[in-house]
This record gives structure tokens, sequence and C-alpha cells, in this order.
């Protein structure tokens, strides 16, 4: 535990905890080219981004160019990048945009897997009429294109499948599904929330027509996002208001933030290949070193394609709600799933999709490394959480 013994001349105590992030599927810390951006965009472009005197026009050439390199480092045309204030309203606005274009009682097809921002606009959407079907993973957390193939409707306005899941780490078949609604004339949305920066995300490559990210799951701003839309998709705005974002996006623009997210994605981008190699090989060192002193833990999608650093486990005989916290104090920062759904602690969706027992759904642990964690700290980790799973059982 943390040392009682008083600091002195501004030092730590020999046995203070070294603090362990493992939680970067939830949020990510802001990386330097990001900070670096955002300051200078701070001292350059104050003005309003929709105003024609000099200082407007600096702060829409500096969101223009973060647009263009968004659109460049993405696989898109700068024309379909619309900027968001993050993941959620960009799952919003593609869903309920397409939605309003659509007959009343019109059908959309997704997941039981998806993000609450998803499955939630579905429920709001079904109050409105709407018909949606949710189709079920296998026991690895990946949805089949035949399956959506079989659930595509002659009502079917759009399918919406995300591109890796925010739990288990499982990665999509993306442009499989894409082919799948694109065979029938449907236009396919992914919430790619959890993948860009961890994954080589292509727009155009893979059929995608609707595209969601976050610039804090890659080392950038919190509130702000993005929704990549195909050029000529008809859809209804989510907001309105002014003529911001080609009169589809109300709000005075977020230069800073744009700048921000432009920067973090171009860091991303650049390193993305050395560091998913490096942070899947500490996964498997994590995932070794747990299931050797944790002889009767679960390692959920073991077998799937999963995101590089993501490690999800069911442990038996523990309840979460009592081991993020007892974690915590031990210094390692982790959480029992979607960071959105924390402190609710309602059982996952996720987990009783896949199948999960019933006795492994409240003993869900997931562990999300990054660009900072090291050797050490997953040996650091390994060790901590066996000794709070053993306290826990009390052996």
């Amino acid at each position: 535990g943390l040392s009682e013994e008083p600091l002195e001349q501004g030092n730590q105590p020999m046995n203070a905890t070294k603090r362990i992030y493992l939680d970067h599927a939830a949020t990510t810390p802001l990386c330097p080219e990001a900070r670096e951006a955002m300051q200078n965009c701070l001292g350059q472009a104050e003005g309003n981004a929709s105003g024609v005197y000099q200082s407007a026009r600096e702060a829409k050439r500096m969101l223009e160019q973060a647009r263009s390199e968004v659109a460049q480092l993405l696989g898109a045309l700068p024309n379909e990048v619309y900027f968001t204030s993050g993941g959620t309203e960009s799952d919003n606005w593609a869903l309920k945009g397409l939605a309003a274009r659509s007959h009343p009682g019109g059908h959309l097809v997704t997941s039981m897997i998806e993000h609450p921002a998803v499955l939630n606009t579905c429920r709001f959407l079904e109050r409105q009429g709407f018909e949606i079907t949710c189709l079920q993973p296998d026991r690895s957390g990946r949805i089949s294109p035949e399956d959506v193939r079989k659930a595509i409707k002659p009502s079917t306005f759009l399918v919406s499948v995300m591109w890796a899941n925010n739990e288990t780490g499982t990665i999509e078949p993306v442009s499989e599904l894409a082919q799948a609604a694109h065979e029938a004339g449907l236009p396919f949305h992914t919430d790619a929330v959890q993948a860009v920066g961890l994954l080589p995300v292509h727009f155009h490559g893979c059929g995608a027509d609707m595209l969601s990210l976050s610039a804090h799951k890659f080392y950038g701003p919190k509130g702000i996002g993005a929704l990549l839309i195909r050029a000529g998709l008809p859809i209804e705005p989510l907001l309105h208001g002014g003529e911001q974002e080609r009169s589809l996006r109300a709000s005075t623009e977020n230069v800073i933030g744009a700048v921000g997210m432009a920067a973090a994605l171009k860091a991303a981008v650049a390193c993305r290949e050395a560091e998913s190699v490096r942070i899947s090989r500490l996964r498997d060192t994590l995932q070794s070193l747990l299931c050797a002193s944790l002889l009767d833990i679960v390692v959920n999608a073991k077998d799937a394609e999963r995101l590089p650093g993501h490690l999800h486990i069911s442990i038996p005989r523990v309840d979460d709600q009592s081991m993020i916290p007892l974690l915590d104090l031990n210094g390692v920062e982790a959480s029992a799933g979607s960071a959105c759904t924390a402190g609710s602690y309602v059982e996952s969706h996720v987990m009783k999709a896949i199948g999960t027992p019933p006795e492994l759904l409240r003993g869900s642990l997931r562990l999300t490394l990054g660009r900072e964690t090291s050797e050490e700290d997953i040996d650091l980790a390994a060790e901590r959480i066996t000794q709070t799973v053993t306290s826990l059982r009390g052996h």
C-alpha cells in the first residue's frame, strides 16, 4: 500500500507505490505533439473561423489545414471530414441523420456488442417507431457478414457495426460487413473510435460510408472528434443552427481541438506499426503472467484478432465492484469494461452477448496498454493484480 511516512524535502518515500495506468481504451494522455500544436494555435488563431476579418481568416486556415491532415491520414477527402465533439456525437449523428431521411418505420441493422453511444441511439429510434435488429456475435465477439445479409429487409436504411470492440478488443471484418451492406444497396457506418490510431484505417479502402472517431483515444484532446461521411451521401444534421461544417454541423468550430486532433493523429500514424508490435508483445507477456499465477482466469476473445495492447479477462469468485477500487489502492488503474458504464455496476452487455457464464459476469477486468507502458509496469501489474485477487478471495 501507499506509505504514510511524511515526505521530506520534496522526495518520494522509498516504498511509494508506482502508479500503473492500464486503461488506455478509456482515454489516453495528451501527447507532446498535440499539446505543442494547440499552444501554437492559442497564440495564432483566437478568431471565430466563420468570420471574414484577419483573425477569423487565420482560424479558418488552421481549421482547414487540420481537416486536410485528418483526411489524408485516414484515406478520405477533406470535404468528407466533419468535426464533432467526439465519438458519441458522431455515432448519434450517423444513425439519427440517416433515420431522418428514411421512411417511417425504417429498419436498422447493428450488433449486440456496440458502444452505448450506438445502442442507446438505437433505443431512442425504436421509441420513434423504427425497427432495430441487433446481431449476436460468436464467442470471440465477431459479427458475421452472412448474418448481416440475412438481417437485411426491404425497409432497411443502414447497417452499423463497430470496427473494434471497446471491451474485448475484438476486431470486426469491416470491409466484408460493408460489402454485405453494399450488395443490398445500403450505406454502412462503423464506430472506429477504438481502431483509429491503433489499426491501419483507410476510409475509402474499408468501404464504410460513415466512420466515427474521437481524438482522446489516440493521445489527442477530449471534446473533439469527427464523422467521416462519404461524398454524396445524403444525411440530415443532428445540430441545427448556423452554417458551420458545410451547413451540416452547427456550432462555432473548435479550432484548437481540431488542430490538436490532427497533430495527435499524425503522431499516432507515424509510430503505429512499431508501437503495435511493442504493446502486443507486452500484452502477451501480461496475459502469460496472469494465466500462470491465476490458473482459473478466462481470457476473453483469446482466439480472435484483437487490438494490440488489449487484454480482457474474467476472474471467477471475484466481484469487479470490489476489485477495481482495491487495484486502484494498489497503484493499478484499470476498468471492468467500458468507462461509459463505469460507476453503474451493470453486468456487461458485451460479455452477455458472447455467452459468458453467469458466474463470470461480475469478475471482468479490462487491461489496455499504451505508449508509456513499460516492461517493468507489466511485471508489477501482474504481481499486484495477483495479490489483489488472492486477497479478495481470502487466501
